[in-house]
Order: C-alpha cells, then structure tokens, then sequence
C-alpha cells in the first residue's frame, strides 16, 4: 500500500501525517499555479458549489469539469505509465472502503470532507469578509 514501505527506503517512512501534508502542499501549489488562470478550480466539487452560488456560468462550469476530469485521466495515465507494476498492484488507485466500515460509512466521510472542502474556498474567497470579522483571538 502507499503507506507501507516494502523497499525499506527513508521515503517510505512518511506515514499519514506526511501523505497528508504532501497533499495539502500540491493542493496549495496548483491553486496557487492556476489562481491565475482559472481562478484555482482544480476540483469539480467546488467548481459545482461555485455554480450553484451563481459565481460561476454554467458553460464555464461543465468547461472546468470536463478539464478537470481529463487532467484526472492523463494523471492516471502517466502514473500507469511510469508505474506499471504499483498501479496494477493497488488496483488502478481506485478508493476502497477500509475493512471495518460500511459504503455508507465512506459515503458519509466523503459528503463531509466534500462539505468541509466546499466551505472553506468559499469562506477563503469571500469578498464582503475580512481580517476584522475573524473569530480568531
């Protein structure tokens, strides 16, 4: 699996802290390397909220989705080209629900973490809200 280290190599070492951390950094560098071009839409969940806020036109909306969904299948594409074995060996990266739980279960995580990823780029990007309206001490 990802967080194995079959190879007993030091990058094999990272855990879940550090896969978490080295997911939260590539999301912010491609918002931060498409803020420019696309205004950071890299996920069509939050491309679908800012839809259906109406900050987003419609043609433009299925525009970013369909990109985004390509750029998901040439991502797959090149791991499964440079990775052969591993890609095959963990089953193409396809999502399973860990042993244990219900599909519900991992539904129920993914609507949350699809909520709380939602709220937060509209809480990032608001522009009626500032520093002064923060409840942060």
């Amino acid at each position: 699996g990802v967080v194995g280290n079959p190879s007993g190599s030091k990058c094999g070492t990272v855990g879940i802290q550090g896969i978490a951390w080295s997911f939260g950094g590539m999301i912010f560098v491609l918002v931060y390397c498409t803020a420019g071009i696309s205004g950071g839409h890299i996920n069509p969940a939050v491309t679908f909220g800012l839809f259906l806020a109406r900050k987003l036109s419609l043609t433009r909306a299925v525009f970013y989705m369909v990109m985004q969904c390509l750029g998901a299948i040439c991502g797959a594409g090149v791991v499964k080209g440079f990775q052969t074995t591993l890609y095959q060996g963990n089953g193409g990266g396809a999502n399973s629900v860990a042993p244990g739980y219900t599909k519900g279960d991992g539904l129920g995580a993914e609507i949350v973490g699809t909520f709380v990823l939602v709220y937060t780029v509209f809480s990032a990007t608001d522009a009626k809200r500032s520093a002064r309206d923060s409840h942060v001490p």
